[in-house]
């Protein structure tokens, strides 16, 4: 169960951001509360009322949008997290996050959080293959960013290999995981 965790789900533009729909319906069956931050590109897959209906909270998409908090939402968001999760994670955003790049809602939020970061990497297998992906992925990882996934099999594009999305299940396991680690020498 991961009731009193609080999660906050960048999706972007990539074609799985689809399967991000399961995994909001999967983590508020957990008791999760979830806040969804969506790219600009990933509103022209899925429709922000979608996560909103989900996930029972208002979806956040722009930096500058007036809202009726007088929060810094970047700002609030990235500081409520227990654990950031991006699904899917086009190699852009991989890009952004590994260079430091704060040019929208979720990569300027993911900026600010302290919270761990889990990336579920989606995109073509020549882009996840690609030099500069794998050493923006070596980068992450140095700094303690976990990944599930990709796997392998066939691609949105027609090509068959790595790059796809990890399943919404697998993808909910591996937050379970990290928000339960058992921590023996607590106390």
């Amino acid at each position: 169960m991961l009731t009193g965790k609080n999660i906050v789900l960048g999706v972007t533009g990539g074609i799985a951001a689809y399967k991000a729909c399961e995994v909001v319906s999967r983590l508020k069956k957990l008791g999760a509360e979830v806040d969804v931050i969506m790219t600009e590109n990933a509103t022209k897959l899925v429709a922000p009322l979608t996560f909103e209906t989900l996930s029972c909270r208002p979806v956040c998409v722009d930096t500058f949008s007036r809202t009726e908090s007088w929060d810094v939402k970047h700002i609030s968001l990235a500081q409520k997290a227990d654990l950031f999760v991006v699904a899917p994670a086009t190699a852009n955003l991989m890009a952004k996050l590994a260079h430091g790049i704060a040019d929208d809602m979720l990569s300027t939020t993911l900026l600010a959080t302290k919270a761990p970061i889990l990336l579920a990497p989606a995109m073509n297998t020549g882009m996840w293959t690609a030099t500069a992906t794998q050493e923006n992925l070596r980068t992450l990882q140095n700094r303690g960013v976990h990944t599930v996934g990709p796997a392998s099999g066939f691609l949105a594009c027609g090509d068959t290999g790595a790059g796809r999305m990890s399943e919404p299940v697998q993808i909910v396991e591996e937050i379970q995981r990290l928000l339960t680690l058992k921590a023996d020498m607590d106390g």
